[in-house]
């Protein structure tokens, strides 16, 4: 068993980490790049990446420009057992064997979830932990190396910076030099959603976490992911995530009470 929680928030500077434990442990990458070293492995972990550091095993990782990352210590095989039944051998066979993977968009879908959750709650770490590992086991198959994919990361941070400004698929393309056309394709291999319904993802999740993080007028915020309208943002926010601005800030003002 882990001495510490199962889900936790992590933000990783400059300093090395060195060490091994003796669970399991998947790192998913949120936002930055973190070096990490696994048994004389290297690989670069950043959004739509995860990391898999079997029991047992030293590893090390840093960030120079640092790294936001959730992380999931596997409690043991008894609690796989537990919680997964059946599905705890596919699990098993995921976690014995270090490995750097790409996430396909439904499961960043849910590694962002969790992560604007109260994963210090109990009961919501150890249901997150259980989907994350479910959500993993029936497509190895979308398991792929971050080298053959698309640039996430390049992508995320060009939106983040011009939420504001009206974004085109030709700015994505470019990014990952691509014609339009083959973009379109690889995004709708690997995410089954077009580039622009991307761009809107992103737009709303810097949104939802400006809402739910700032005190900036709501009206600010709908400006700054590039929505010219409030009721327009009210509209995309209740679509995207089932609850308007005002509901969500109201949310997360109880939760940090």
């Amino acid at each position: 068993m882990t001495a510490g929680p199962i889900l936790s928030l992590r933000h990783y500077r400059h300093d090395l980490i060195a060490h091994s434990h003796e669970h399991p442990q998947l790192v998913f990458g949120l936002g930055g790049r973190l070096d990490f070293e696994v048994q004389g492995h290297s690989a670069r972990l950043d959004r739509q990446a995860l990391m898999v550091v079997p029991a047992g095993t030293h590893h090390s990782c840093g960030s120079d420009t640092g790294s936001h990352c959730l992380v999931l210590d596997v409690p043991g095989e008894h609690w796989l057992h537990e919680q997964l039944g059946e599905h705890a051998d596919a699990s098993r066979r995921l976690l014995d064997r270090p490995a750097a993977l790409g996430l396909d968009n439904r499961q960043q879908q849910l590694v962002d979830w969790l992560a604007a959750s109260p994963v210090d709650d109990p009961l919501i770490a150890r249901q997150g932990a259980v989907l994350l590992l479910a959500s993993l086991n029936p497509t190895a198959s979308a398991l792929v190396a971050p080298s053959h994919r698309l640039p996430y990361a390049a992508f995320d941070s060009h939106i983040d910076q011009h939420a504001a400004y009206p974004l085109q698929v030709a700015d994505l393309a470019r990014i990952a030099g691509l014609s339009a056309a083959r973009l379109h394709a690889r995004f709708t291999a690997e995410c089954a959603m077009t580039p622009m319904d991307y761009i809107r993802q992103r737009r709303l999740l810097k949104a939802r976490q400006l809402v739910t993080q700032t005190s900036l007028p709501l009206g600010e915020i709908a400006a700054q992911v590039g929505y010219s309208s409030q009721s327009a943002f009210s509209a995309a926010m209740l679509r995207a995530f089932g609850c308007t601005p005002m509901a969500l800030r109201r949310e997360s003002g109880d939760n940090g009470r």
